[in-house]
């Protein structure tokens, strides 16, 4: 917590920190009886996905960008276009495709 402040550029004593966490019974993060990152992700799977840009270089010297999603619960990666210029408009359409495609792929997602 302490270290995420600093990186906001707030300035606070770890003491401080450690004080309000046991003010408002939060305990150390060792002795938390909380499931793992790594077991949210395993129970959150079917709704996650995660994105990103893939930049390549055709046969004749033109940078594409391939918009590239991929289902953590069955790990299918999903092309959903590439472009030499993307705008946000592109994305914002490649992305309103995805979850129509979802969507009648009868996939859940929360909102």
């Amino acid at each position: 917590m302490h270290g995420e402040l600093v990186t906001l550029g707030i300035k606070v004593a770890p003491s401080t920190v450690w004080e309000i966490l046991k003010r408002e019974g939060v305990d150390p993060a060792p002795e938390r009886a909380s499931s793992t990152w790594a077991d949210f992700l395993r129970s959150q799977a079917d709704a996650l996905l995660a994105c990103d840009f893939i930049e390549t270089v055709t046969l004749n010297g033109q940078r594409q960008y391939i918009l590239a999603v991929i289902e953590h619960a069955t790990r299918r990666v999903r092309v959903l276009g590439t472009t030499a210029h993307p705008t946000a408009s592109w994305v914002m359409r490649a992305m309103r495709n995805l979850v129509m495609d979802l969507d009648d792929a009868g996939c859940r997602r929360a909102i």
